[in-house]
């Protein structure tokens, strides 16, 4: 089913661009906003650091389980449908979340809500690509990106200051009067649109044994239980052999091929593995060590989003002309120096002198790296498969801060020092120093192993692909945009 597109201006596109920057910004800030909120959750859900560490991990599990799936689905049923679906899932999910009594109620209403994003993420980009024009298609992604870009600076300030006035409760009622608004914009407005070659069947096995693999693997890291965690690693093998008997596997062998495109997955997973480290335990150490507010610690990490939205443009271009494996070297290695500057927080710390230096150098490092890394992983493959290149290195991302996130509080000595401002501090000492590691041997693989030819300026195309300026995942283009000439 092949919708007529409309143009930007028209009524009908700006409705279509509404729906879908609302829906994408929801589900990304989700795991923003709840970092910041995770204190509190500790104190009034009366929970230590695991409960913690399952709050944030519910989400990604089954995001990242379910992402790939999430996008097969709405090419083959209706990119609109499966986008609705999700939007009405996570305001239900959402509406558990604010009514959870204990940890364990919020965790599994959590799990949930992952399912939902699974089903609304890959939707929205696939939407502009089915309905706008493609003479718009540049001006609607840029606009997308740009938009939920500056929700992404400033809602953690927003949830921030929700927490400190109202509760942590806020931060999930809050979507549910967006999501109907999203929902009901999305039924009167946006066209339907299925792909015509999409595969007859879906490989619902191959998404099954990732999401047991990565849940054993997450619990067994959790919970430091050695069985568990050989469970989940023998899961995820059994999951490539499935892909590559699998007539449509959610993940095609045939791409790791290149083996650019499989240098530019394995930075990606240890640089976001990094990242996922740094943004969990940054806000409990302003929290609870240095005696920041919610508000104040959600602020606390706005440069690094202004950074990403001012620089992340032209180092996709610089990247494009002169090739990607310096920025992606010099960009991990500062974002490194950033993080072993971030050990200088501690009680009291002022945020001039002890925080802004190191959030600073980490953000220049994040807005140095992400557009060329995205723009490696996007010109490793033909460009029939962009779609499912970019869908596969946001899967390893969110995989990889999965698992960064539970296990670096074990490693780091973290897990009984919730209750404990020392404790705390020397063990998020330690486990920057683990994050620092991560992102030097991104650096070390990408500056000995990336190879790219240089590539002609292309004026006509999206310098800067969708979500450079987050932190939550690299860009999620669907296979009907990347192959369209923008």
């Amino acid at each position: 089913m092949v919708p007529q597109t409309v143009r930007l201006n028209s009524a009908t596109g700006r409705w279509i661009l509404l729906a879908t920057i609302l829906g994408s910004s929801m589900a990304s800030l989700d795991a923003t906003v709840v970092s910041v909120a995770l204190p509190r959750i500790g104190e009034s859900l009366h929970t230590d650091v695991a409960g913690l560490q399952w709050t944030v991990n519910g989400y990604t599990l089954t995001l990242a389980s379910f992402i790939l799936l999430g996008g097969s689905l709405g090419d083959r049923l209706g990119r609109r449908r499966v986008f609705i679906w999700g939007i009405i899932g996570f305001a239900i999910t959402s509406l558990l979340c604010a009514a959870a009594v204990n940890i364990e109620m919020l965790v599994g209403a959590r799990l949930l809500q992952g399912v939902a994003g699974a089903l609304l993420t890959p939707g929205s980009l696939a939407l502009i690509s089915a309905s706008i024009d493609r003479r718009d298609q540049g001006s609607a992604i840029g606009l997308w990106s740009g938009l939920g870009g500056v929700a992404g600076a400033f809602g953690p300030l927003l949830g921030g200051g929700l927490i400190d006035l109202v509760g942590w409760r806020a931060i999930f009622l809050l979507n549910v009067p967006l999501a109907l608004v999203v929902a009901v914009v999305a039924i009167k407005t946006v066209p339907e649109s299925r792909d015509p070659q999409a595969p007859a069947r879906i490989d619902v096995p191959g998404a099954v044994i990732v999401a047991l693999g990565l849940g054993a693997l997450t619990l067994g890291l959790i919970d430091s239980r050695v069985v568990l965690v050989a469970v989940g690693v023998a899961a995820l093998v059994c999951f490539v052999l499935v892909e590559l008997r699998s007539p449509n596997p959610l993940v095609p062998p045939s791409l790791f091929r290149s083996r650019v495109f499989t240098t530019a997955n394995l930075v990606t997973l240890l640089v976001y593995a990094a990242l996922g480290g740094v943004f969990f335990l940054l806000v409990l150490q302003l929290q609870l060590v240095a005696g920041y507010s919610p508000m104040a610690s959600g602020a606390a990490g706005l440069p690094v989003t202004l950074l990403m939205l001012v620089l992340s443009a032209p180092a996709g271009r610089w990247a494009q002309r002169h090739g990607p494996r310096i920025p992606m070297t010099i960009g991990p290695l500062l974002a490194a120096g950033g993080v072993f500057a971030l050990q200088r927080i501690g009680p009291g710390a002022d945020y001039l002198t002890d925080v802004l230096p190191g959030v600073f150098v980490f953000g220049l490092g994040l807005s140095v790296l992400v557009a060329p890394l995205t723009g490696a992983v996007l010109a490793a493959v033909r460009e029939g498969e962009a779609g499912i290149a970019s869908g596969v290195n946001n899967a390893v991302a969110r995989t990889a801060q999965l698992l960064a996130v539970a296990a670096l509080p074990g490693l780091a000595g973290l897990s009984g020092a919730f209750d404990n401002p020392v404790a705390f501090a020397a063990g998020f000492d330690t486990a920057m120093r683990w994050c620092a590691l991560l992102l030097l041997l991104g650096a070390g693989i990408a500056a000995v192993l990336l190879r790219v030819p240089r590539q002609p300026p292309q004026p006509e195309r999206v310098d800067c692909l969708p979500h450079c300026a987050g932190t939550d995942g690299p860009a999620l283009a669907p296979k009907s945009l990347a192959a369209q000439d923008l």
